[in-house]
């Protein structure tokens, strides 16, 4: 038995080498090659437990099924972000991006073997639900989540529209497990909602950042300041969990001068060391027609407040930092979730597709997000006790370092420590407790951004379930 599978793994060796330089991301295989030559001893052995499995497993196993796990094992140990897309995920990620997609519009990753929501997008079954960041799925209908995969598990969960899927629910403050059943729906996000709070003060969300975001923002704008000037602009990217970079930069020019830098990418490629900024060549893609210009002039200069929490990621990090390092807006709200990693993908030639992480975003002042994220000029607590159940990029297994792990650890350890001597909001202990409207007279940050902006005091904490509402200046 040993000399056979010696026999196959020999043979495996030249085909497995064959077959990484025949898959169709070969423009980097083949310029590496040469200064990476192909490790043959961990090949040797790769290829000797293929063989083992091929011949000693208790079933048959396909070789597709051993190698796109292979792939699939070598892309999920290297981050909590980098993957493996089949088929179905690679189309669904393409879809994603245009705002219409199927499912129960959740944002999930994986914490001790379970699923764990980082956010519910707006207006969505998991929304409606009242899914929490924080929770933990620990079954989908009666299957146990633990031992599947985040992939396996996503697709459980996706299906038609209106078929049913009923999830057990760990969160923390609440003593038990609880169900929650959801219908699943064709997603449409809206990514941009705005409106007029009061004479002068405009509220515009960002709710996630795809193809289209930049042009519903200069529309949002428009209908803003046809309503008449505004004294103050409240930018809300709270939940918001990222999206296409070229909407984030597109977002950030809206606000900052022209060729101003909005964020910057380093890696070990040339290819990942690129700097973006305010100019139409970077936030526009596939579109002559620069949005942008169709601004009101005011918008460069209205006083503003970005709105941002733990749920905070990625895309909506890299406009509250670019806003925050040229103090064109202050940001007030809890410490974002730190995703500060760019994905690139890569198609492979069989409608595949992996995911790799091939560098950092740092802000206009050169300030790492990653594992660290963007702190607030104003710190205000979430009330509503999600902060206390957030999972944050730091807290994920293997996940990237910060690159400066002294500076960002200083930091953390400053507004730990800041946040610990604060008074703590209770944990709602209600698990079917209706979500939070944004821009509502309960929405505690969004009152304290609009108090801000009026030179009224800023409550960093509520100290009762009493409603609050905008104080206005005699």
């Amino acid at each position: 038995m040993t000399y056979k599978i010696k026999q196959v793994s020999l043979v495996l060796i030249g085909v497995l080498a064959g077959v990484l330089l025949s898959l169709n991301f070969s423009a980097v295989a083949q310029r590496e090659a040469a200064r990476f030559p192909l490790p043959v001893d961990e090949l040797r052995s790769f290829a000797e437990v293929f063989g083992a499995i091929k011949s000693g497993y208790v079933e048959p196993v396909e070789d597709k099924k051993l190698i796109t796990e292979a792939i699939n094992g070598m892309l999920t140990g290297l981050d909590p972000h980098s993957a493996y897309l089949d088929q179905d995920s690679f189309r669904e990620l393409q879809v994603g991006t245009q705002g219409e997609f199927g499912g129960l519009g959740i944002e999930v990753g994986m914490e001790d073997g379970f699923v764990k929501v980082v956010s519910p997008i707006e207006d969505t079954p998991a929304h409606r639900a009242g899914l929490k960041p924080g929770d933990l799925i620990i079954k989908l209908d009666d299957t146990p989540v633990k031992g599947l995969n985040l992939n396996d598990a996503v697709k459980r969960m996706r299906g038609k529209p209106k078929t049913s899927i009923r999830l057990t629910i760990v969160r923390k403050g609440v003593a038990k497990p609880f169900e929650v059943s959801l219908t699943r729906d064709v997603i449409r996000v809206q990514s941009v909602k705005s409106k007029m709070v009061e004479p002068g003060y405009g509220w515009v969300r960002v709710s996630q950042f795809q193809e289209h975001t930049g042009e519903n923002l200069v529309k949002h704008l428009d209908a803003l300041y046809k309503q008449g000037p505004l004294k103050g602009l409240v930018l809300d990217l709270r939940n918001d969990p990222g999206g296409l970079l070229n909407g984030a930069v597109g977002i950030a020019a809206a606000f900052l001068p022209a060729k101003a830098l909005v964020v910057s990418t380093d890696g070990r490629t040339e290819d990942a060391k690129r700097k973006f900024v305010a100019s139409p060549e970077d936030y526009l893609r596939g579109s002559r027609d620069d949005y942008l210009k169709r601004l009101p002039a005011a918008v460069k200069t209205v006083p503003m407040v970005v709105l941002v929490n733990g749920g905070s990621a990625s895309a909506s990090e890299i406009v509250a930092g670019a806003l925050q390092d040229y103090k064109r807006a202050t940001v007030i709200g809890t410490q974002t979730f730190g995703k500060g990693s760019v994905q690139t993908i890569l198609p492979l030639g069989n409608g595949t597709a992996i995911k790799l992480t091939t560098a950092r975003y740092y802000t206009p002042n050169g300030r790492s997000i990653q594992a660290k994220g963007i702190v607030p000029d104003v710190v205000v607590d979430d009330p509503s006790g999600n902060n206390l159940a957030r999972v944050r990029e730091a807290d994920l297994e293997k996940h990237l370092s910060n690159g400066d792990e002294k500076a960002a650890k200083e930091k953390a350890a400053a507004t730990e420590k800041a946040r610990q001597a604060s008074p703590k909001p209770a944990v709602p202990d209600d698990p079917q407790a209706p979500p939070l409207e944004f821009a509502s007279d309960k929405d505690f940050q969004f009152l304290q951004a609009m108090n801000f902006l009026k030179g009224l005091p800023v409550a960093q904490v509520q100290q009762s379930a009493e409603t609050q509402t905008p104080q206005k200046k005699n």
